[in-house]
């Protein structure tokens, strides 16, 4: 029996910073029923992300994906189709209508999003403003703007 404790579902709803406040807040509000479509968060390098949904049987006009207030929500549904007819004789590819929601970290940007093969890719970018980024002060010359 191991006692060894995984962090792996701490980091499955945030993409791009390792807060851990905010990630145990959402994983105490992580709904039971949120593991379906089984999805993947991938880092590529120091900037960027993707998030690749197993999205089987669906297509582009079924999935929706919308970002608001840094959170990054992908909704799919099987809609019908006009001239459609089909009776399943067994039906193992799940398509039920799902959302799945993804807090983003400062400055994480949706770059685009590509159906391919049945998985949903979703490319994202840190694009971090020359005004956040980290300054270095030197030290040494001291101007004495008090002075009068």
């Amino acid at each position: 029996m191991s006692t060894a404790f995984s962090m792996a579902p701490l980091f499955r709803q945030s993409v791009g910073f390792d807060r851990f406040n905010d990630l145990f807040e959402s994983v105490l509000r992580n709904e039971s029923g949120s593991s379906y479509p089984p999805y993947n968060i991938e880092k590529h390098g120091d900037a960027q992300y993707r998030i690749v949904v197993a999205a089987a049987g669906f297509q582009e006009q079924d999935l929706e994906l919308q970002v608001e207030r840094g959170v990054l929500t992908v909704s799919g549904g099987k809609r019908e189709r006009e001239g459609e007819s089909v009776t399943y004789l067994h039906q193992g590819i799940a398509q039920r209508a799902f959302k799945l929601s993804f807090r983003l970290a400062d400055h994480i940007e949706v770059q685009g999003a590509a159906l391919q093969n049945g998985l949903l890719n979703i490319d994202l970018v840190r694009i971090v403003p020359e005004e956040a980024k980290p300054k270095r002060i030197p030290i040494g010359a001291v101007r004495h703007a008090l002075q009068s």
